[in-house]
C-alpha cells in the first residue's frame, strides 16, 4: 500500500504545472487607459497579469468564462479615511464589493503619524485591500503643538518637518492637509510649504482639502497650487466642489483656474465623489477659533454665556453666507450619546430636544451636541450642475471620501458603499455623462499615475493582478441616505494581487491585500524610538 501511494505521488509530481493560476476568457477588456474595449483572454500567475490575448489551449488551475462581461483594473480610491476602522474590518468589505482594490488614506490632514508601526500592525492582521497612506498635517501639528491657535515656532516647525520626512521614509505616498480643520486651519501658507517640501524631497504628492470650497474657493486653489509648486510635487485637490448654495455654478471659474495652471505646466488634478451631500464633523458649523486648545477649553467656551453668544452669532452669520434658511441641511450620521438622532437633521433633532423651531434654537442644539463630544454629519451642500461639470473635466478622478464600515453601525454617507457603482450606473448608463472607458480611466490609471502606483491601474502584462469582472447593465449602487448599509451589486469577481476576494458576487475569506508603500520603499524600516 505504501509503495502504491509513493508511486501515485510520484506520478502526480510528474504532471505538468498549469500555465496560469487563473484565466479569464472571452472578456471585453477595458484596460484603464481610456482606450476602447477589446476582446481578449487574460492569464494570471503569481499575483501578476502574465498574458493577454488569445490563450486558447493554455491551462489554468481555474478558468472563468467572462461571457463578454467587462474585465477592468481594480479601482483605486485616492481619498479615504480608513484609520480605526480597517483594524475592525481588515478585509474592507464595503470597498471590495464596490470594485475597489487599492485605497489611499491619511487624507484631509488626518493620518497615523507612526507609519511604520501602523503598517506593521496591518501586515500582521492581513488585509483585503491594498492600503497606502499620506502623512497628515493636522496629525503632525497636533503631535507637536496640540490644538494651539498660533503660528509654529522655528523649533516646532523643524519637529514637524522631521515627522513628515520620517513618515515618507517609512512609505507614505505624500502629504495631506485639511485646512478647514483644527489645528491645521491655524497655520499659514509658509508652514504648509515647508512640510510640503519635506514630502517633496522623497517624491511625494500634495493632497489638499483646501481652506475654502465656496466663496473663497479660487483663493484656496491658488494657495494649494502654490504650495505644490514651491514643494516641487503634484497637487491633488480633494473632493472638488462648490459647497455654498448661493454660489452654485461657480465651478466654471474653479475648473478654469485648475486648467490654467495645467497649461502653465503645473501637475494638478482633482477628485470628486458623485453625491450632492458631503460628510464631516459637526464642528465645522462653529467658528474655528472656538475649537482651539483641546476639548476642555471648548467645553469652557460653550459654558460661558458671553462666549457662547459670540459663537452662536458667528454660526448664524455663516449659515446666512452659505445660503441656507436653517440647519435642516445638516443630518446626523453618528452620535454616540443618543443613537435615535442618527438619520435626522438638526431641525428635527432640535424639536426632539423640546425646543421651538427657529434657527437660533437650532444653533443652541448644535452647541449642546458639541458639549457632549460632537457628531459625524452629512450635509446637503452641492448642486447637480456643478457636479456634472466637475465630473466631465478630464482630470477628475473618482474618489469616495469614505471609510471602511462596520456593517449596520450608524448612518454613514452612502459613498462608502456605492461611489464607483453610482458613477457607472447613474452617470455612465443612465445619464450618459461619461463613457464606460473614460469612467474606468478616472478610477484606475489616472489615480495610479498621480500617486505613482507604477504597476497598478491598467491591464498590462507584468502589472499586479488587481482585476474586476462585471456586466455593466447589472451594476447598481444600493446604499442610500436612509438605508446606507447595503453593498453594491454587479461586481461578480474581484481579484487583489491575484487572490479572489469577491467570487460570484460574494465575499470570500481570503486576504489578498498588501501595504502599498511609496514606490521605491520596498521594506519597512525599523521604527525610530522617541517619536
Amino acid at each position: 500500500m505504501r509503495r502504491f501511494l509513493a508511486m501515485a505521488a510520484a506520478c502526480v509530481s510528474l504532471l505538468p504545472a498549469a500555465d496560469f493560476d487563473l484565466i479569464v476568457t472571452r472578456a471585453r477588456v477595458v484596460d484603464g487607459t481610456g482606450n476602447p474595449w477589446y476582446r481578449a483572454d487574460v492569464g494570471v500567475k503569481g499575483g501578476r497579469i502574465a498574458a493577454i490575448g488569445n490563450l486558447t489551449g493554455k491551462t489554468a488551475d481555474r478558468a472563468i468564462d467572462a461571457r463578454d462581461r467587462v474585465l477592468a483594473p481594480g479601482f483605486i480610491d485616492v481619498h479615504t479615511h480608513i484609520e480605526g476602522a480597517v483594524e475592525q474590518v481588515p478585509r474592507g468589505d464595503n470597498y471590495l464589493m464596490d470594485g475597489v482594490t487599492t485605497v489611499v488614506t491619511g487624507n484631509c490632514g488626518g493620518s497615523r503619524v507612526k507609519v511604520a508601526e501602523w503598517f506593521a500592525e496591518l501586515e500582521k492582521t492581513g488585509l483585503g485591500l491594498n492600503v497606502a497612506t499620506l502623512i497628515g498635517h493636522n496629525s503632525v501639528r497636533r503631535e507637536v503643538m496640540g490644538t494651539a491657535n498660533r503660528q509654529a515656532t522655528p523649533e516646532e516647525l523643524a519637529k514637524m518637518e522631521a515627522l513628515v520626512e520620517t513618515a515618507m521614509r517609512e512609505g507614505a505616498v505624500g502629504f495631506s492637509t485639511g485646512l478647514i480643520y483644527i489645528p491645521g486651519t491655524y497655520s499659514d501658507t509658509a508652514e504648509v510649504v515647508a512640510l510640503g517640501k519635506a514630502a517633496g524631497r522623497h517624491g511625494g504628492v500634495y493632497a489638499s482639502h483646501m481652506r475654502d470650497e465656496g466663496e473663497k474657493v479660487l483663493d484656496a486653489i491658488r494657495e494649494a497650487v502654490e504650495v505644490a509648486k514651491a514643494a516641487g510635487v503634484p497637487a491633488q485637490l480633494s473632493h472638488f466642489k462648490i459647497d455654498t448654495p448661493r454660489l452654485w455654478g461657480m465651478s466654471t471659474q474653479s475648473l478654469a483656474l485648475v486648467e490654467q495652471y495645467r497649461r502653465e505646466g503645473v501637475d494638478v488634478v482633482v477628485d470628486q465623489y458623485p453625491y450632492d451631500h458631503s460628510s464631516t464633523n459637526l464642528g465645522i458649523t462653529l467658528p474655528t477659533w472656538a475649537l482651539a486648545d483641546g476639548d476642555e477649553a471648548v467645553r469652557e467656551r460653550l459654558a460661558s454665556g458671553e462666549t457662547r453668544a459670540r459663537i452662536k452669532s458667528e454660526m448664524l452669520e455663516r449659515l446666512k453666507n452659505l445660503g441656507h434658511a436653517d440647519y435642516s441641511y445638516a443630518i446626523v450620521a453618528r452620535y454616540r450619546p443618543e443613537a435615535s438622532y442618527e438619520g435626522k437633521n438638526i431641525s428635527e433633532v432640535n424639536v426632539l430636544m423640546g425646543r421651538a423651531k427657529s434657527i437660533e434654537n437650532e444653533a443652541e442644539t448644535i452647541l449642546d451636541i458639541m458639549r457632549k463630544g460632537g457628531a459625524q454629519m452629512v450635509y446637503h451642500s452641492m448642486g447637480n450642475e456643478d457636479m456634472e461639470r466637475i465630473m466631465k473635466y478630464p482630470n477628475t478622478a473618482v474618489a469616495s471620501d469614505g471609510g471602511v464600515r462596520v456593517f449596520g453601525e450608524g448612518m454613514p454617507h452612502p459613498r462608502s458603499y456605492g461611489t464607483n457603482a453610482r458613477v457607472l450606473a447613474e452617470y455612465v448608463r443612465k445619464r450618459g455623462v461619461l463613457t464606460l472607458e473614460d469612467a474606468i480611466r478616472r478610477m484606475t490609471s489616472l489615480p495610479a499615475r498621480t500617486f505613482a502606483f507604477r504597476d497598478r491601474g491598467q491591464i498590462r502584462e507584468g502589472y499586479a493582478a488587481d482585476l474586476l469582472l462585471f456586466d455593466p447593465p447589472r451594476v447598481e449602487d444600493k446604499s442610500t441616505y436612509q438605508q446606507p448599509h447595503q453593498f453594491t451589486e454587479g461586481f461578480d469577481l474581484v481579484l487583489v494581487n491575484g487572490v479572489v476576494m469577491v467570487d460570484n458576487g460574494k465575499l470570500t475569506e481570503n486576504r489578498g491585500g498588501q501595504v502599498a508603500r511609496r514606490w521605491g520603499v520596498t521594506t519597512a524600516p525599523a521604527p525610530a524610538s522617541g517619536r
